[in-house]
């Protein structure tokens, strides 16, 4: 009996590796395993990781392009042009137009910028807004997360006299448009040895670049930027972009989560006040669950240009101000972002098979265009497909695709590219834009390529469990060590340990508001441990007293109430074999 269907992926044991690294940096065999298994097999590697310092940063100017980038914008500087950064309406592209924004004011350089409207122009360099920036009397524009795939307009802003800097992470196409500079680390002849730098960590590399230049010019140390400091907006837009936290993510996520904690900015203080997280340590989960909604809830339902006056404005009232105004958009799109979801449960109901089809493709014209990416991502959640989403206006409709790991979105859109309009994005997340009356083709031919690719168990949510191990392993020393491997995020998940042939001990019972969670004893023979189980009291008919059952779950320390106790919180739970 598997009382919450997932497959169970047992990863497989290194202990030549194991053995090693243990000796070499006096830790545990489980937290060398756990380091195995986030793909570090080397002892340098493992070091790196386990004690990241900001002294682990690669040399920025190993990217191509960033020097031809960094001495174009010293030229427009030195002259005085008027530069434009041009940003996206998400929390990366925010942070890394506030980034931007904040450096060259600290170097005593006014610069503009240009968010574009989600509802209205899209994601993206668009034209209307290159002849806005022209008129305005720019000539410089320096985009950020955005612009990898804007051709056409590039060649439009050229023959207007502008010159494009561009700084993307986004999926490469075959062409490149033709800028003064690209800076993408996915480049092939990129020499940069980290490729999953988000919009705003490329932004944190180049403002290093620029540093470095302003130094070498003979820029007092006094007057040179702390950019250490502005850790806070590029961790933000890391977590928020789900960027994988190995690498230097890692190091931006760890130090600065500290930054966050301490920050001074005006705007990150008056928002970790709304939000209630002012008074502890800020956690990956405060930043993509209470920090990031808020600021992302600008563009979603208006207007981006408020969440960048947040970060970067030095007025505490002002700050304030817009805090409130974007916990208060945040829960507008929660109660929008609810009636969706409802909606397309039940056209799901109607017009699926859950049992055959490998994706999802529904479309509405009552559907917000900035809420239905996070429904997406929900309804991947609970029914496990590929979703495609499309609000419909007039004769176009426009949505995100949010999939499994088992299919690479932007390739199955790739193959679709005829019945769209437009499209891009990564293996997780695409968008696309298609006419009204290809949405039903389209449909039809994105469930089959979805099913030449998707197997049966493929489309069974998985659990990778780190280890099996005994309930006498789990201790406060231990979980401290593990805890050096944090924070924890995508592709370096918290650590997912099995004890196998456990006894339930008493009658488990439901907690917490409504009683959504579970609560019960378990034990080995030898140790008796308190097992959680958040919003599962649902499996309490389920579980039997005096059961043997086996438990995927996470260890942690509670310290609620300032009471110290250690806790295992259950990921799943099945009959023992």
């Amino acid at each position: 009996m598997n009382l919450i269907k997932n497959r169970w992926n047992f990863i497989k044991e290194d202990r030549e590796i194991q053995e090693s690294f243990s000796k070499g940096l006096s830790i545990s065999a489980i937290t060398a395993q756990l380091l195995i298994n986030r793909g570090i097999d080397d002892m340098a590697h493992a070091g790196n990781f386990i004690n990241s310092s900001l002294n682990n940063f690669h040399n920025p100017y190993q990217m191509k392009d960033m020097d031809k980038a960094v001495n174009r914008i010293i030229h427009a500087i030195n002259t005085k042009e008027k530069i434009f950064i041009y940003g996206d309406y998400d929390v990366d592209g925010i942070t890394a137009t506030s980034l931007l924004i904040l450096f060259l004011r600290e170097m005593a350089v006014e610069a503009s910028y240009y968010i574009p409207k989600r509802t209205e122009e899209g994601y993206g360099l668009n034209l209307n807004a290159v002849k806005k920036i022209k008129e305005q009397g720019g000539s410089l524009i320096i985009t950020v997360d955005c612009g990898i795939t804007a051709i056409e307009e590039t060649k439009a802003a050229n023959e207007m006299g502008i010159d494009m800097i561009i700084t993307d992470h986004h999926q490469l196409s075959d062409k490149k448009p033709p800028a003064f500079a690209i800076i993408h680390p996915g480049q092939e002849d990129c020499r940069y040895p980290f490729k999953s730098l988000t919009g705003v960590g490329i932004v944190f590399k180049l403002i290093k670049s620029l540093r470095r230049t302003f130094k070498d010019m003979g820029v007092p140390q006094d007057r040179l930027p702390n950019l250490k400091k502005h850790l806070d907006l590029v961790s933000l837009g890391t977590i928020a972009d789900i960027a994988p936290l190995l690498g230097e993510n890692h190091i931006i996520a760890k130090y600065g989560l500290r930054e966050i904690t301490r920050t001074e900015k005006a705007g990150l203080k008056a928002l970790k006040a709304v939000t209630g997280i002012n008074e502890r340590e800020v956690t990956v989960t405060d930043v993509g669950f209470l920090l990031c909604p808020r600021i992302n809830a600008a563009g979603r339902l208006g207007d981006a240009d408020s969440a960048v006056r947040l970060l970067t404005t030095r007025d505490v009232n002002e700050a304030l101000e817009i805090a409130r105004y974007l916990n208060s958009e945040n829960k507008k799109r929660q109660v929008i972002q609810d009636d969706i979801l409802k909606e397309v449960r039940k056209q799901i109901s109607e017009q699926c098979s859950v049992e055959k089809d490998r994706a999802i493709v529904l479309s509405s014209p009552n559907w917000h265009q900035g809420v239905i990416g996070i429904v997406a991502s929900k309804v991947v959640e609970e029914y496990y497909k590929q979703t495609i989403l499309i609000s419909v206006d007039g004769e176009y409709g426009k949505g995100p695709a949010r999939g499994i790991p088992s299919f690479h979105l932007h390739e199955g859109l790739r193959r679709c590219w005829d019945l769209l309009v437009d499209f891009g994005g990564h293996k997780y997340a695409a968008g696309l834009t298609i006419k009204k009356d290809m949405i039903d083709e389209f449909r039809d031919y994105f469930q089959k390529v979805t099913a030449e690719v998707l197997k049966d168990e493929d489309c069974i949510p998985q659990i990778d469990i780190d280890m099996t191990v005994e309930l006498s392993d789990m201790d406060y020393l231990l979980i401290e060590e593990i805890e050096r491997i944090g924070p924890f995020g995508t592709s370096n998940p918290p650590p997912l340990f099995c004890s196998k042939s456990v006894k339930v001990i008493g009658e488990p019972v439901s907690i917490g508001k409504n009683n959504a969670h579970l609560k019960m004893d378990v034990e080995d023979g030898a140790e008796v441990m308190e097992v959680i189980g958040f919003n599962v009291s649902h499996l309490l008919k389920e579980i039997d007293d005096g059961g043997i059952y086996d438990i995927a779950y996470t260890p942690m320390i509670n310290n609620w109430g300032n009471n110290r106790k250690l806790q295992l919180k259950l990921k799943d739970i099945r009959a023992a074999e």
